[in-house]
């Protein structure tokens, strides 16, 4: 629990929030940025990799494995005491075609897929065993609700070739090649009432069949003014009423909508909406707070404004905002809200 004589002792944001891990998602060249080293060190208890771990990067080709990159991230993760989350085993994208097909470009039958995803997981999780704490097993499998099907699941190369059943063969060949690591279905929109409710139908059916899933990771991919908090306490609520341990996994506060294409602020923020972000962050940390007994880890999508993917997506090129930390690795508001909250206790 958090004691008010410990603040002098404090030394970043995981010290004042001790009841869940405080995470970091990293890119590959996070180690040649000192500030950034700096700041994982002092705020952080653990790490994913950004993409290190997609099939793209670590499995390039059918005969190929290319661990260097991970290895360093679980190295330097070692070395300063982190927990790492592995992300992601199970995604339709960032998966080369060759995944999916036979040499002459035909489409893989679902017992070949079967066994290029188990050998792929197994390899992997073998080559990390008691090294990672838990993995991102499946990424993405819902669909957006349109209103205009029932279809809950994307109709991905995964489940085309082998079916609904692929999310729960991928967490069990996760399971037992690593029967220690912790397993999370990850997604995002999860706040979403009726994404909400497709998830608990989804994971319900899926703990029905005994799969082994531990946890369930809401993206945190939210901005200033959606989804609201009454919505992302009740998946909060929902995911744990299943059992499973909660995680907001990508966290990350823009200043746009989602479908707001406008560089409004392509060299500096105006104070007013460092402002309301900083109260964004303040409301969403306070529910966080509130369900501690529930959330077992906040993990940030990138250590500062200048790593974030959305400088680059979905406005390409345009500038964004959206962490506790600007782009020299300074606080902004956001951080000091966010730690004034302790302060009060």
């Amino acid at each position: 629990m958090f004691c008010p004589w410990s603040m002098v002792q404090a030394q970043g944001l995981k010290d004042y929030y001790d009841d869940f891990l405080i995470g970091v998602a990293l890119g590959r060249n996070f180690a040649m940025d000192e500030q950034v080293v700096k700041l994982v060190k002092q705020h952080f208890n653990s790490v994913t990799p950004e993409n290190e771990m997609k099939w793209e990067v670590i499995h390039p080709k059918p005969d190929q494995y290319a661990f260097e990159k991970m290895d360093a991230l679980v190295e330097f993760a070692r070395q300063n005491n982190l927990k790492v989350i592995g992300h992601t085993l199970t995604w339709h994208s960032q998966t080369p075609r060759w995944v999916f097909e036979n040499q002459d470009g035909s489409p893989l039958n679902r017992e070949a897929l079967l066994a290029r995803m188990q050998e792929h997981i197994q390899t992997v999780l073998t080559h990390y065993k008691g090294k990672i704490w838990g993995y991102d097993v499946v990424n993405e499998a819902l669909v957006d609700p349109s209103g205009e099907s029932e279809e809950i699941l994307r109709d991905s190369p995964y489940r085309k070739i082998i079916g609904d059943d692929f999310i729960e063969h991928s967490f069990r060949f996760a399971r037992e090649a690593d029967p220690d690591a912790e397993l999370y279905y990850n997604d995002y929109n999860m706040a979403n009432p009726q994404k909400r409710d497709n998830a608990v139908k989804l994971l319900q059916g899926l703990l029905a069949k005994g799969t082994p899933i531990d946890g369930v990771g809401l993206q945190g991919h939210w901005n200033i003014y959606d989804p609201s908090i009454e919505d992302i306490e009740a998946a909060i609520i929902a995911y744990h009423n299943l059992g499973l341990k909660v995680m907001v996994t990508e966290l990350d506060v823009s200043l746009y909508k989602f479908d707001d294409h406008r560089n409004l602020y392509p060299e500096s923020v105006p104070d007013s909406m460092l402002a309301v972000q900083a109260e964004r962050y303040a409301a969403l940390f306070t529910l966080f707070q509130k369900h501690h007994d529930k959330i077992t880890r906040i993990t940030f999508w990138g250590p500062t404004d200048r790593y974030s993917w959305l400088n680059n997506f979905p406005a390409r090129g345009r500038a964004n905002y959206p962490m506790l930390f600007d782009r020299q690795g300074a606080p902004k508001p956001a951080y000091d809200a966010v730690i004034r909250l302790r302060e009060k206790e």
